[in-house]
């Protein structure tokens, strides 16, 4: 795939988004919810934990996304293909601390499932962790029609 178009149709399609992190040489990989506008994934999370640490260290990251169509069969085993579509994007992490910019993160991942916007209070909006992943590259791959 080389249209950003059909890329960003798949990161607009996409359920679950995989972010791949740094872990002292070695790569880490956590599914989630996330929301994707205009160059940007916004991914939320509790204010601690794996992703966050190695995010803070090492805010280079990379984001997956895929739709498997299913098996494309053939009479030899080893001829098997899959009919798919991945977009991969590396890009960089950033902590949102503005309460605005929060909310319209949160909106964001709210709207990507079908939901509507929420006002958060100003409690919630701080018990929550939002990242605003800023995409540098994307590239796409299919398979199949």
């Amino acid at each position: 795939m080389t249209d950003r178009s059909e890329m960003e149709a798949l990161l607009n399609e996409a359920k679950v988004c995989r972010l791949g992190c740094d872990d002292n040489g070695m790569p880490y990989i956590v599914p989630l919810s996330f929301g994707y506008r205009e160059g940007v994934i916004y991914i939320h999370s509790a204010h601690e934990g794996r992703k966050i640490e190695l995010l803070k260290k090492n805010p280079a990251c990379c984001i997956e996304v895929d739709e498997c169509k299913g098996v494309l069969r053939d009479d030899k085993p080893c001829k098997y293909e899959m009919h798919y579509r991945s977009v991969i994007c590396q890009g960089r992490a950033y902590f949102v601390t503005d309460p605005g910019e929060k909310q319209e993160g949160l909106d964001c991942i709210l709207l990507h499932y079908g939901a509507t916007p929420h006002a958060f209070s100003e409690k919630e909006l701080q018990a929550v962790c939002v990242l605003r992943i800023e995409i540098a590259e994307m590239t796409g791959k299919k398979y199949g029609d």
